[in-house]
């Protein structure tokens, strides 16, 4: 198991804004930012003590999907790596990667670029996807991507790892005598693996050095997280695993403006004493978003959340 979180506490990440824009998570002002915005928002959470900046992973969406998805979806290795110029400490998330869509040596040479160029910074975030037209335009297996994504996984873990001739015989992909420099600063590349599904937390813990929940609730958390540990004792995966979990959106402050009824906001305190359920848990990383109307309020918020929220999170 790879750790790259401090034990004994409640770490804090984020998925980036601008570089996915789905109609339920994105702000209005989102729209019209770019390249800027973004390297602003990378360069105050590396100095605000986030353990990690997001993206995520679409090539393509259709139509029948835009709308409320949107086609801004900016590829996560490039945008991680222009940002990991810009950035010292805060890892860099793919939250997640669809690595079923590629073959895992093109994924290999990009992450292991990544890591290298970065310090050593990767977190490699994978999911099984769930676009259809997407799978069916690459040639990809969109039936069959759950077991695909357990292959590419174990093809990963050779491939992004010390050996620069790796090796790998399974039922999709083999690989044996191909060098492949740089290789990635790490000796081992952390992989977590998204999703709710009971394939995804079987996976998780399985193959998983953490666990990203994709959207559930409170009240479901708990028992997942019981699974999730019997299927790893099962599996005789001794390591722990790191696991997260997607906060509600917050506000720190009286915000002045509507925030939303299910938006965490008002004083430090009572914020963190929301958000310190999460660790009763066993959750080892929260994804926190904020509600905001412009880069400056989030920054604002991001920085304000460090200062006041962050400290009283392991009390």
């Amino acid at each position: 198991m790879v750790r790259v979180l401090p034990e004994g506490r409640l770490s804090y990440g984020m998925q980036l804004p601008v570089q996915s824009q789905s109609v339920i998570y994105a702000e209005e002002w989102e729209a019209g930012a770019g390249p800027e915005e973004l390297a602003e928002v990378a360069r105050v959470a590396d100095r605000s003590g986030f353990a990690y900046i997001a993206t995520c992973d679409h090539v393509a969406i259709p139509r029948r999907l835009a709308d409320a998805m949107s086609t801004v979806w900016y590829d996560p290795v490039a945008t991680l790596a222009y940002l990991a110029a810009v950035t010292e400490r805060v890892q860099l998330l793919s939250h997640v990667a669809v690595v079923g869509l590629r073959h895992p040596l093109a994924s290999a040479k990009q992450y292991a670029t990544l890591d290298h160029l970065s310090g050593g910074r990767l977190i490699l975030g994978v999911g099984a996807g769930h676009v259809e037209e997407e799978f069916a335009a690459l040639g990809a297996d969109f039936a069959g991507r759950g077991a695909v994504l357990d292959e590419s996984i174990d093809a990963l873990r050779a491939a992004l790892g010390p050996e620069e001739f790796p090796e790998f015989a399974g039922e999709r992909f083999a690989f044996s005598g191909l060098g492949q420099k740089p290789r990635p600063a790490r000796e081992r590349v952390p992989v977590w693996v998204g999703g709710s599904s009971p394939a995804a937390v079987r996976r998780a813990a399985v193959r998983g050095d953490g666990w990203l929940p994709q959207g559930d609730p409170r009240d479901r958390l708990p028992a997942q997280i019981a699974k999730l540990k019997r299927l790893r004792e099962e599996a005789g995966n001794p390591g722990p695993i790191e696991i997260g979990a997607i906060a509600e959106p917050l506000y720190v402050g009286d915000a002045g403006w509507d925030v939303g009824r299910r938006t965490l906001s008002g004083k430090p305190d009572a914020i963190a004493e929301s958000l310190r359920a999460y660790r009763a848990m066993g959750v080892h990383q929260i994804q926190v978003r904020f509600r905001s109307r412009g880069v400056a309020e989030l920054t604002e918020q991001m920085a304000a959340f460090a200062a006041d929220v962050a400290p009283l999170l392991d009390q």
